[in-house]
């Protein structure tokens, strides 16, 4: 009986050893686990803040080729205004180098994914793609029918960016109470 209770001393000081040996292992792991998250964590936010310094450049710099582009007709356009001022310049030629410099320009705004919003004189009005600035009784025509295109709108990758300015027409105010009596 005296070795049985040595040998449970025994064992219940092993156990003692064994568990404090696996308390510092866990310990360490434990330590490690957490100088690695602090590792982590600290990249995460250099990562971010790099993240951060590149979207800002790149907004900085996003229109650059377009600016590029647009100085060249820039160009153009203070070429057509010299030789607009020029004594011995015909009309003809003004004309055709500011003809040439609106081509290059839409073909340019093409190249960005603007189109003209689809406005035609005698069309409905349709107020997703147009503002009505102006209005005109008329009997001639439908309610609501464009009359004029004050200023051309324009869509850029399928949403309108600047709506079309048009004059509509409306049907006169004494027409409008007979029908309706």
């Amino acid at each position: 009986m005296v070795n049985d209770k040595k040998e449970n001393r025994l064992n219940s000081e092993s156990k003692k050893v064994n568990f404090e040996e696996d308390l510092k292992a866990e310990k360490l792991r434990s330590e490690d686990y957490l100088n690695r998250l602090k590792y982590m964590q600290a990249d995460f936010e250099n990562f971010k803040r790099r993240c951060d310094r590149e979207i800002e450049q790149i907004k900085n710099h996003s229109n650059e080729r377009l600016v590029i582009q647009l100085l060249e007709i820039v160009d153009e356009l203070e070429l057509a205004i010299k030789v607009g001022t020029s004594i011995e310049a015909s009309q003809k030629s003004l004309i055709d180098g500011v003809e040439m410099t609106l081509k290059k320009l839409r073909k340019l705004l093409e190249q960005e994914g603007v189109i003209e919003v689809d406005c035609v004189e005698g069309k409905i009005f349709d107020p997703a793609s147009a503002n009505a600035a102006l209005t005109e009784e008329r009997e001639d025509c439908e309610d609501c029918t464009i009359l004029q295109i004050i200023r051309k709108g324009y869509i850029m990758k399928g949403r309108v960016i600047r709506p079309s300015v048009v004059k509509v027409s409306v049907k006169s105010k004494q027409k409008t109470e007979n029908q309706s009596k």
